[in-house]
């Protein structure tokens, strides 16, 4: 994989935005640098409403992990949910786990070394 940085912004930009805002100018260079520049959509950002996410089922085979983790449900079987050693892949262990735990009893969790 190859990094693009992204060009600086104007530090009027960054000045504007990070006043706008309440947040050090690293912050705000940082929306810039992804195309955030009002108040606005920053808010959007940082708190998105859940009709302005993306579908789920977008991804690929997401139909069949429901439909099975459904049928584990059904027939009182245990579910693993098997994660990667990232801060995306931590997360996601995290967040998932705690979700089918708030219904369901037989879950555990795994991350490899």
């Amino acid at each position: 994989m190859r990094w693009t940085i992204k060009p600086k912004p104007e530090q009027s930009d960054i000045d504007f935005l990070a006043n706008a805002l309440g947040v050090d100018d690293i912050v705000a260079h940082l929306l810039l640098q992804r195309g955030i520049s009002t108040f606005e959509e920053a808010k959007k950002f940082f708190r998105p409403q859940l009709e302005e996410l993306h579908d789920p089922f977008l991804m690929k085979d997401m139909d069949l992990a429901v439909a099975r983790i459904k049928e584990a449900i059904t027939n009182n079987e245990n579910i693993l949910v098997y994660g990667d050693y990232d801060v995306d892949g931590t997360t996601a262990v995290a967040l998932l786990s705690s979700y089918l735990l708030s219904y369901y009893p037989n879950v555990a969790t795994y991350i490899p070394r």
